[in-house]
C-alpha cells in the first residue's frame, strides 16, 4: 500500500492546521512545513515571530530555490508515514513546493486548497495568538501579498481539491473526512 500524501495550501487563517487536526483523529500524522523554518530560527538563537520566520523562509527560498522547504520536509514525511495510510503536509506556499512533492511522491501526492475570505481569516488569526501571527490588518495583508508572491495563488488555483472553510469546525471536519475517504479509500 502506497503512502498517500495530502498537501494543504491556503492563506494564513484559512484552516490548514484544522484539516490536519481532523485527520489526526484517524491516525494520520502531519508535517507542518513552518516547523522546518521555526527549527532554523531557534537554531540561530532568534526569537520566533512573524519577522524572523519570514526572513528565514525567504532566505531558504533565495539560496536553495522556491522548493527548499518542501525538500527539507520529504524525509520527515517518509519517516512519519512509515506504517500509515497517509500523511498530511500543512502549509504549502508555492507551486515549486507542489512540484517537489510530486517529484518525490508521484501520483500519491494530492493537493488540497483551503479557502476562506479575508474577513474570516483575519478574525481567526487575530484571536488565535500564535507567536508568528501578524496583528494589524495592514501586516496581515502584507503577509498575504508576500505568500502570493511565492506562488501560493497558483498552487491554490491548481489544487486537486478545494474546501471552502467559512462555516463551523464541525462542517470543516465532515468535509475533510469525506475527502480523506475519497483520496485514501475506505472509511477514515
Amino acid at each position: 500500500m502506497a503512502l498517500e500524501v495530502i498537501g494543504i495550501v491556503g492563506l494564513h487563517g484559512s484552516g490548514k492546521t484544522e484539516v490536519a487536526k481532523a485527520l489526526a483523529e484517524f491516525d494520520v500524522p502531519s508535517v507542518r512545513m513552518g516547523d522546518v523554518v521555526w527549527e532554523e530560527v531557534k537554531r540561530r538563537g532568534q526569537e520566533i515571530n512573524e519577522s524572523t520566520v519570514a526572513a528565514v523562509a525567504n532566505e531558504f527560498r533565495k539560496h536553495e530555490g522556491l522548493g527548499a522547504i518542501a525538500k527539507r520536509c520529504v524525509s520527515l514525511i517518509e519517516s512519519r508515514g512509515k506504517g500509515k495510510r497517509a500523511v498530511v503536509v500543512d502549509g504549502i506556499r508555492s507551486m515549486a513546493e507542489v512540484d517537489e512533492f510530486r517529484r518525490s511522491f508521484g501520483d500519491s501526492f494530492h493537493l488540497l486548497a483551503i479557502w476562506a475570505n479575508e474577513r474570516i481569516r483575519y478574525s481567526r488569526v487575530a484571536s488565535r495568538g500564535r507567536v508568528d501571527d501578524v496583528m494589524s490588518l495592514e501586516s496581515f495583508r502584507e503577509k498575504d501579498r508576500r505568500e502570493l508572491g511565492w506562488g501560493l495563488g497558483e498552487a491554490l488555483a491548481l489544487a486537486n481539491f478545494i474546501i471552502v472553510n467559512e462555516g463551523t469546525l464541525e462542517e470543516l471536519h465532515e468535509r475533510v473526512i469525506g475527502l480523506f475517504e475519497k483520496v485514501v479509500g475506505g472509511k477514515a
